[in-house]
């Protein structure tokens, strides 16, 4: 939700109020038993569609569908790849289907997908847990997909290029409920968002074994149709590159997200899945998140990793902050697909008054294990230890990160992601939370050409002093569900359609919402 103004010529607006009072019935319908009937039936239509599915001759090739997250460090020291590395899928070439003049695009052409569902470049938060991958997606304004168009990553090349572009445009269709997000003033609106998104590249920006630089530039503009005063516009920035040589290999991650006044989460997802609880109101926010990692070999199976974080949080006239930590931990490589590791993490907080400045200490202990090409695992545990200036006594709390990214059949794909991490308030002085979140999504292609998706998630947030004689009693509990229907109708168009049902419930009415959202989507690329 960032500054910066864009002179777009207004959609004609059109007589919303006329369906009010049937909107304001549908409202109530779906926020009440509708969510869980329509999981129901979601998932009686795919197992009756996998069924169908596995009488067919002709499938998509195999490496259409998303590869696995890989671990930053890698698990073996032995193919010496670049932290953060996906391990991608065989590839083999798109056959056609029967009686079509026209190869099909395969899926991940047409609805491309993250390597790393949990990727350094789909999250916004300053959680502190460092983990073996990127950080998780989850927690305050992260950005889990549960978005089957997205952006992403084709299938990785035997021979990368030496440059690399993509270009699309998605453009969507929404009606929200509750623009405002609000427990008293409920307002519902017609939006529309376009959000053009340009990829650009170096080296071996799909593999990321080798060297490599790459750049993601997403503007998005939302109007809306009977408050332009809510009109806004976002832009979401990822650049990361990698450098190896021999034992040494070093990786750099920098993203940017200008928000202004909208739900915008992440560049493969920007439906408004995590909304910002802590301000309960559609807010301005600048985020940089830079992050450092050097890997070194010191054996066969030993290896070290060092690691540079560094965040930002500003909220114009409100709470800022700044974080910058660092890390160092020791890997070994107790089975070809497992590595465990152990160290520590210590880093300083800067925080705008009243909130007081921060010291924070870690121990973690970490896992990855890719079993097959078909499960993932990782996972890195431990205890925080955080101090602050002034008098208030030391806070201790568990932190941890868990994903799992799992593909049971061909065309289905599993991504569950958990954490709990520490965060500043950008609105309530003097204090902090703890979020923990658990998240999940399971999509399924139907009939060679549908993705039916399913996307699930919940986050509590419990507050604390950062002083003492200070009051923090507030406690949320939020979720989320998501259904959609995507179709490729053809090598650079498909288009879709999903409904959002979010809620939060607050111990503190004031913060406390329900929302609800149906669009329709439609993305070209070229």
């Amino acid at each position: 939700m960032r500054p910066g103004a864009v002179y777009i010529r207004r959609f004609a607006p059109f007589a919303a109020r006329q369906v009010a009072s049937p909107a304001v019935e549908i409202t109530h319908l779906v926020s009440g038993r509708v969510p869980m009937l329509v999981a129901a039936i979601f998932f009686a239509v795919v197992l009756a569609a996998q069924a169908q599915e596995s009488t067919e001759d002709v499938a998509l090739p195999p490496w259409s569908e998303p590869s696995l997250p890989s671990p930053e460090p890698a698990s073996s020291t032995q193919t010496a790849p670049l932290s953060s590395a996906p391990e991608p899928l065989p590839s083999t070439p798109a056959e056609p289907l029967p009686s079509s003049t026209a190869l099909l695009p395969s899926s991940e052409e047409a609805f491309p997908s993250s390597a790393n569902p949990w990727s350094s470049s789909t999250n916004y938060t300053t959680a502190q847990a460092s983990v073996v991958p990127a950080k998780a997606a989850g927690g305050p304004y992260g950005g889990f997909s549960t978005k089957n168009v997205g952006t992403g990553e084709g299938p990785s090349s035997g021979e990368p290029r030496r440059f690399h572009y993509a270009l699309q445009l998605t453009v969507r269709g929404v009606w929200d409920d509750n623009i405002f997000i609000s427990h008293t003033d409920r307002k519902s609106d017609y939006y529309f968002a376009i959000e053009p998104e340009i990829t650009i590249g170096a080296g071996d920006i799909e593999g990321r074994s080798r060297s490599y630089l790459r750049l993601d530039y997403m503007p998005s503009a939302i109007l809306f149709v009977n408050h332009s005063d809510q009109d806004a516009f976002n832009q979401l920035i990822h650049l990361e590159g990698g450098y190896s040589t021999g034992r040494l290999r070093l990786s750099l991650f920098e993203d940017i997200a200008l928000l202004d006044s909208a739900n915008l989460n992440s560049i493969i997802d920007t439906t408004g899945l995590w909304a910002n609880l802590d301000a309960s109101a559609p807010t301005r926010v600048n985020i940089f998140n830079t992050r450092l990692r050097a890997q070194y070999d010191l054996t066969g199976k030993l290896f070290l990793q060092g690691e540079f974080d560094s965040y930002i949080y500003f909220y114009p006239n409100n709470i800022s902050n700044y974080t910058v930590s660092g890390g160092l931990y020791l890997y070994y490589s107790w089975l070809p697909k497992v590595s465990v590791g152990v160290g520590g993490t210590f880093g300083y907080n800067w925080v705008d008054e009243p909130t007081p400045n921060q010291t924070f200490e870690q121990v973690n202990a970490r896992l990855n294990y890719q079993a097959t090409a078909k499960l993932g695992l990782y996972a890195s545990a431990g205890a925080e230890f955080r101090q602050f200036d002034g008098n208030r006594s030391t806070y201790t709390t568990p932190v941890f990160e868990v994903g799992l990214t799992h593909h049971p059949f061909e065309g289905t794909t599993i991504n569950l992601a958990a954490g709990r991490s520490i965060y500043n308030s950008g609105f309530l002085g003097a204090q902090d939370f703890a979020n923990t979140y658990v998240v999940g999504r399971f999509q399924q292609r139907l009939f060679r050409r549908f993705y039916l998706g399913l996307g699930g998630g919940y986050e509590n947030s419990n507050y604390f002093a950062a002083a003492e004689n200070v009051s923090a009693p507030r406690n949320d509990d939020y979720w989320f569900i998501e259904p959609s229907l995507d179709v490729l109708i053809t090598r650079w168009l498909s288009a879709g359609v999903y409904y959002l049902h979010r809620q939060d419930t607050s111990n503190i009415d004031f913060f406390s919402f329900y929302d609800n959202q149906v669009g329709v989507r439609a993305t070209v690329r070229f």
